[in-house]
C-alpha cells in the first residue's frame, strides 16, 4: 500500500519539557492510524507538527511522498485538518467559512452538500458565535473535508457530539478512508478507537510505547482498551 504519512525520529522540547521523543509511524492510503494516551503524552505535538504549526526539534515528516519542511503549502493543498480549537471569527457564518476554504481547493466538495451532511444546513447563515458547542465542532468537521483531501488529520474529532451525530461522523470517516484517503486520529475514545482504527500506537511520556491493532493489543495485554493503555502508560 502506498505511504501517505511517513514520520521518522520526530522529537520536540518545550524549554527543559521533552514533549516528544523518536517517535516514527507510517500510514497508508486507505488506512486509519489512532494515537492513543493520556493527556500531555505528546500526540498534539506530534498532530501540530505534522500540520507544520510547530517546527519540531528533529525528524523527518513526508505526506503524500512531499517533504512537508521543504514544501509545506504542497503538503495543505492534500491535507485536511479538524483540531480542538478552530480559531474561526465570531462573526463569520457556515456556510461564509465552507465557500472560504473552498476557494483554497481546485475541486472541493458542495458547500451544500457538506452542510446536509453535517447537519449544519439549518444554521447554515448563522454567525459562528452563536452555534453550539457540539455545532462548531460538526463545522471543523465540514471545513477538514472541503477540499477531498488525501490526508486527514482529525484531533478528537466527535467531542461534545450526541450518539447519533458521533455515530454519522464515524460513518463520514469511514467513507473517507474507503474511498483511499489516510487517516491520523487523536482520541480518547476507546470504541472509537476499536471501530476506527486499523492500527494505533500508544503514546506514553512523549514516546511509543506499543503499535498495532486495537484488538491486537488487546488480546496481546489482556482486558479492554482502555486497561491495555493504563498498563503501557503507567509511571
Amino acid at each position: 500500500m502506498t505511504t501517505s504519512i511517513a514520520v521518522h525520529d520526530l522529537s520536540h522540547r518545550y524549554g527543559g519539557v521533552e514533549a516528544v521523543s523518536g517517535i516514527s509511524f507510517e500510514v497508508a492510503a486507505g488506512e486509519i492510524f489512532g494515537l492513543l494516551g493520556p493527556n500531555g503524552a505528546g500526540k498534539t505535538t506530534i498532530l501540530e507538527s505534522i500540520l507544520g504549526l510547530i517546527t519540531p526539534d528533529e525528524g523527518r515528516i513526508a505526506i503524500g511522498g512531499i517533504d512537508a519542511r521543504d514544501d509545506l503549502w504542497a503538503v495543505r493543498a492534500i491535507t485536511g485538518a479538524a483540531l480542538q480549537a478552530t480559531g474561526l471569527q465570531d462573526k463569520i457564518t457556515p456556510r461564509e467559512a465552507l465557500d472560504l476554504f473552498a476557494a483554497f481547493y481546485p475541486a472541493p466538495l458542495r458547500t451544500d452538500d457538506l452542510l446536509t451532511r453535517f447537519g449544519l444546513m439549518e444554521k447554515a447563515g448563522a454567525r459562528t458565535e452563536t452555534l453550539s458547542g457540539g455545532q462548531k465542532q460538526r463545522l471543523a468537521l465540514a471545513l477538514a473535508f472541503v477540499g477531498a483531501p488525501r490526508v486527514l488529520v482529525l484531533d478528537e474529532p466527535t467531542t461534545g457530539l450526541d450518539p447519533q451525530m458521533r455515530r454519522d461522523v464515524q460513518d463520514h470517516v469511514l467513507a473517507m478512508k474507503d474511498s483511499g484517503r489516510a487517516i491520523l486520529l487523536a482520541t480518547h475514545d476507546m470504541e472509537e478507537a476499536v471501530r476506527l482504527c486499523d492500527r494505533v500506537a500508544v503514546i506514553a511520556r512523549g514516546r511509543i510505547a506499543a503499535t498495532g491493532a486495537p484488538r491486537q493489543l488487546m488480546a496481546e495485554h489482556g482486558g479492554n482498551l482502555d486497561d491495555v493503555i493504563l498498563h503501557l502508560t503507567a509511571p
